[in-house]
This record gives structure tokens, sequence and C-alpha cells, in this order.
């Protein structure tokens, strides 16, 4: 089926393992079932009165070894049965998280990072859970219920049918019940997905929510998510609470049926006291893989419940791939490149580029200028092949962009966002993320072109200072700095910084940019910035207006133009002098 599409080829790659756990657990099953034949035997033969004490001390002896022989054996079939299902775990897991890798930004963009979390954790529990369990079980229920009854029969067969006659009413209970909980495990699933979602986002937010004094309706919108779990919980757990209480009354029925004529059996003399003993313990065995129906359905229907949600994140195929045009040989990109009549939107109404073309020489910096909203981040996004551009629009040293192979195309491009993520880590473990090889002078040096060496070094522990969750010790500016610092350590041939000077001031942005200039001299640069000052020394400046490049040159030339960019250079030199008055 294609449920455990999955599941199977780590089934297949321990089947070794699985095999040795189930004949082991076929030699427990049969040794538990010598047990009753050996007190049989002993009962029988104390009530013929030609058993003395040696023999009985012989039958407990065998009984205790038969006992610490079943119990060697069960630690091994746990070792390599359920030992397999962690194994079937961790390969799912790894596949889950490279999946996701591999899959594009829009997916990020629909899906909650909260339902994302919830398929790493209860899914694939529930799925390790019926793979562990569930065979373990399973060869119980076909082996016991085989050989227990076949022991029964043995003993007396009118008994045996009357003690089994209420049995075929589980499997009604299994196959209503059985329905229900795979619906109701899916709601519950949904449900922990939601609420993992919305408290994930609410600790991610904390600062936001206590600037605007909002935790009381953030706690409430919490505990909305919480009831709905606590209440789609409680609707399956009514389900399952039937299941026990409806397997007991059938349990209960069946033992009475052979109390009642197994006894009076006993007494006519049909079958022995030992045979009637043995019967009830037979019976137990039997009764044994009735109540694990009832374990296994319920492991099956959340595990089956479990993989086809996960399954639904497997059949997602990424936008984003190395083409049939895809020319591997290409290894590196060195800087140069070209944009041809490139026109762009993310959906119908929205059009962002209406054929723009614009090219820059390897080694040189551009700088694009903009108002908010024009596509300045979008030409990088479709450099770097986060969204995919029209075909034969974008071409990097010669090469049209379908035929560079993704790895080589992002090992030579390194972006700066302007919002900045960084790792639960030491500063100079997040310096270092873009070369994990790299040496602490390495790392310094890098700190310092980005000049946010001085700010570290005044830190107690300097580079091994640990950052909080997402750099949230640091300030904007800092954080923005070490981020540089990182992109710098890995010298890329392009390097891109998106508006990621926007909370350092204005002089250290231009330290900043005067000292990355010396640094990455004949490799290429691509800057976007709202502070037109800091963009002077750019070798060449486009600026996007209504879906057009609508100027292009150095800063003399464009403010020669006197048009937008102009317009835009006086407001902000306005702006910075009315600052400084104050």
């Amino acid at each position: 089926m294609k449920t455990f599409e999955k599941v199977k080829p780590y089934l297949k790659d321990n089947i070794g393992r699985i095999i040795i756990g189930i004949l082991i657990l076929v030699t427990v099953d049969f040794t538990q079932l010598i047990i009753p034949k050996i007190i049989q035997l002993a009962i029988d033969n104390i009530d013929k009165g030609i058993y003395e004490k040696s023999d009985l001390l012989r039958s407990g002896i065998i009984i205790f070894g038969l006992t610490l022989f079943m119990i060697f054996l069960r630690y091994f079939w746990r070792i390599t049965i359920l030992g397999t299902s962690w194994i079937v775990d961790k390969g799912i897991r790894q596949e889950y998280f490279e999946h996701l890798m591999s899959l594009s930004q829009n997916f990020f963009n629909r899906v909650k990072t909260g339902d994302l979390m919830a398929y790493a954790t209860n899914d694939l529990n529930a799925i390790r859970m019926f793979v562990g369990f569930g065979f373990v079980i399973g060869v119980d229920i076909i082996l016991l219920m085989i050989a227990s009854i076949s022991f029964m029969v043995q003993i007396n067969l009118k008994l045996t049918i009357m003690a089994i006659l209420p049995m075929p009413f589980l499997t009604i209970v299994i196959i209503v019940l059985g329905k229900k909980i795979h619906k109701l495990f899916s709601d519950v699933q949904a449900s922990f997905s939601n609420f993992s979602g919305r408290v994930q986002e609410s600790i991610s937010g904390i600062r936001v929510v206590k600037a605007f004094v909002q935790e009381d309706a953030e706690l409430e919108k919490i505990s909305e998510s919480a009831y709905d779990y606590v209440e789609k919980n409680i609707a399956l757990v009514k389900v399952q609470g039937l299941f026990d209480p409806s397997f007991m009354l059938i349990i209960g029925t069946s033992m009475m049926i052979v109390m009642v004529f197994g006894g009076e059996l006993t007494i006519l003399g049909e079958i022995s006291k030992g045979e009637f003993i043995a019967f009830f313990q037979y019976l137990g065995m039997f009764i044994w893989p009735m109540i694990a129906i009832g374990w296994v359905v319920n492991m099956y229907q959340r595990g089956t419940a479990s993989l086809k949600r996960i399954n639904k994140i497997f059949m997602e195929k990424p936008e984003i791939y190395d083409e049939e045009e895809t020319d591997f040989s290409i290894k590196e990109i060195k800087g140069e490149i070209e944009v041809k009549n490139l026109s762009f939107s993310y959906n119908e109404d929205a059009r962002i580029f209406d054929n723009i073309s614009f090219n820059l020489e390897q080694g040189k910096t551009l700088a694009i200028v903009g108002k908010t909203g024009v596509g300045k981040s979008t030409i990088i996004d479709l450099l770097v092949r986060v969204y995919n551009p029209p075909k034969n629009t974008i071409f990097l040293d010669g090469h049209e962009i379908y035929t560079i192979p993704l790895k080589t195309l992002r090992s030579s491009i390194v972006m700066v966002p302007q919002d900045i993520f960084l790792f639960s880590d030491t500063i100079a473990g997040n310096i270092s993320l873009s070369k994990p090889n790299a040496s602490r002078e390495e790392i310094e040096n890098a700190a310092k072109i980005a000049q946010v060496y001085k700010d570290i070094i005044e830190f107690e522990k300097g580079f091994d200072t640990v950052v909080g969750e997402r750099g949230v010790t640091l300030s904007g500016g800092q954080k923005q700095r070490i981020a540089i610092a990182r992109a710098l350590l890995a010298d890329p041939n392009i390097l891109v910084l998106d508006d990621s000077l926007s909370a350092v001031d204005t002089k250290t942005e231009r330290n900043i940019l005067e000292h990355l200039v010396k640094a990455r001299r004949n490799k290429t640069t691509i800057i976007i910035a709202h502070r037109i000052s800091s963009l002077q020394h750019a070798d060449k400046i486009i600026v996007l207006e209504d879906e057009k490049v609508a100027e292009t040159g150095n800063h003399q030339e464009l403010l020669a133009k006197g048009g937008i960019y102009h317009d835009l250079f006086e407001k902000q030199q306005i702006e910075e002098r009315i600052n400084q008055c104050e």
C-alpha cells in the first residue's frame, strides 16, 4: 500500500534483525506454552497420588528455569524488534528533514512551522510505536491464538467451541470503533499542529506581545487552541474507552462458560483437574491476543493516520530544482551578471518587473535603489532562484541561469538579508557557520571588516559569548554586522547586502562599506540600501520605478540627470540636516 511506502525500505534494510527478533519471540511464546502442560501433569499426578515432594520440586525448578529463559530471550527481542523501530524512526526523521530542506520558499510561506514540528514529534512517534509494538503484538496474536486454541482442542473440542463462541463479537467492535479512532486521531493530530503552531508563534513574538501589553489576549488564544486539543482528545478517549469494556465483557462471558461447563466436565470425569486448570491457562493465553487485537488496531489507526499526514509532506515537490539543461560541469560563478528583458510577477494581479535589463561586470559593485515595494529584493530572489525567473532572462558568466547547478549557484552567491537569523550558539559559531573550519584569526578579521569586533570583545566572554535564540541578546545593528562578518568569512564571488545595514548609523554604515570595498576588490558585490549617501562608491547604480529600470549610472551621473535618484538624494540630505539640528 502507498501509505507504507516510506517505511518499507527501512524494514527491508533491517529484515535480518526483524527475522531474528521474530524467531526469538516465537521461541518465547512456545516456551510459555509448555508451562501449563507441566502444571497439568503435576496436578493430575498429585490427584493420582503418584507424585512425591521431589517430583514437585523438579517441576518447580523446570518452570523457574523456563521463566528465566523467557526473561533472557525477551530482552533480546526487545533489542532487535523495538531497536529496529528506533532505526526506522531515525531514518524517516532524517529523510523528513532532508525533504524539508529541498522544498522551495513558497512551501514554507503557506505551511505553519508548528504543523511541521507536530509532524516531527507526535506523528513520527505514532509511526514508531506502530512499527515496533505492532510487530511484537502481531506475532503474538497469530502464534498464541493458533497454539493456545490447539492445546485447548486437545483437552476438549466441545469446551473449546463453547469458549470461543463470544469471540466473533470482537470483530464487530474492532471494525466499528477502528474507523472512528482513525478519524478522531487525525483530528487530534491536526489540533495538536494548530496548538503547537500557536505556542511557537507566541513565544517567538513574545517581545511584541509584551510591548503592546497583549499577554491576556495571547493567553486567550493559547487557551482556545489548548481547549480544542483537549476536546479532540476527549472525543478520541471516549471511543477508545469502549474498547476495553467491550473486550472485558466478551472475555468475561467466555470465562463464565468455561467455569460452568468446564467444571461440569471435570465433575463428570470427562477431563481431569489438571486439564481443567491448564484449559483456563490456555484460555488466558488465547484471551491475550483478543485484547492485543484492540491495541494493534489502535496503534494501526494512529500509525496509518500519522503516515498519511507525513506522506502529504513527502508528496510536496520542490518548485526549484536542477533542470534538464543543467550543466553540472559548471563548478563556479565568477561574478558577471546580465539581466535581459526580465518580466516577472508573483501572480497575475501583482506584476513586479516589465521587461527590465541591466548588466554588471565581474568584480564591480552594483547598488539597487528604489521605493519600498518596487522589487529590489525580488531581483536577488530571482538571481539565487528562490523563485524561478522566466528562461533566458538572467545570465551569470554568460551561462543561462537554468544551466547552472543550484549547488554551484547558491555556493557562489551569499546574501545577507535585512531580517537576520542567528542560532543559539557562540558569536564565533555564528560567524563560522559559513566556514566551519575557519581559524579564530579569520573569524576576527571578518568581524573587524564588518565593524563589529569592538562590540564583541566588550562582552565578558568575547567571541565565545552565547547569543540567545535568534540573537535576541544582541542589538539589531550587532546582529546585522555579525551576519555580514559571516558572509565575508565565506568570501563568495558574489556578495549581496539586502538592506542589511538598516539598523546601524550612517557613520558605521560608511565605515563598513569602505572596508568591504577594499576587502572585496575584484569580486562582485550587490548592495540594496535606502541611504543613498552610503552608495556613492558603487560602480553602477540602478533605480527601479513603476516596474522599470528608470535610471542607470554611477552616483555623479545620476545626480547630474536631476531625476528620481537626484530627488531621493536631496530629500535624504535634508532629513540628515534636520536630524543633526535636533
